[in-house]
């Protein structure tokens, strides 16, 4: 899917250390979905853990990730994101507003069918 156009509420202008920071991104795409995403950078992942005093980044809506926050890494990352019919982009964004819009029953019985397909193939 075509992104239609990538907005900033934070002019990138304003980042201090594109290589240590997040911010926020509006994404408009060609089907008319207005998406809003964080974008992270590896350092901001570390400093974060850091910050909290942990090992790991919590269960969250997970960041796009960038090694830095310029318009050209961040403008390939959301078209990677949105390419076919931007499945990734609009699972993350409905996921992190209501998490019951995933159907757990549905992925539950999945992962059971799975389980049973890898217990076939062991045997």
């Amino acid at each position: 899917m075509n992104v239609v156009k990538i907005s900033y509420p934070t002019p990138l202008s304003k980042i201090i250390d594109i290589e240590n920071d997040n911010m926020d991104i509006f994404i408009e795409l060609e089907d008319g979905t207005n998406i809003t995403v964080v974008v992270s950078t590896p350092l901001n992942l570390l400093q974060q853990m850091k910050n909290d005093n942990v090992n790991f980044i919590s269960a969250s809506q997970p960041d796009i990730i960038v090694r830095s926050l310029t318009h050209e890494n961040i403008q390939q990352a959301i078209e990677n994101y949105a390419n076919g019919d931007a499945f990734w982009l609009k699972l993350l964004y409905v996921a992190s507003i209501e998490k019951n819009v995933v159907d757990m029953s549905r992925i539950n019985q999945f992962l059971k069918e799975l389980n049973m397909l890898n217990n076939e193939l062991l045997e």
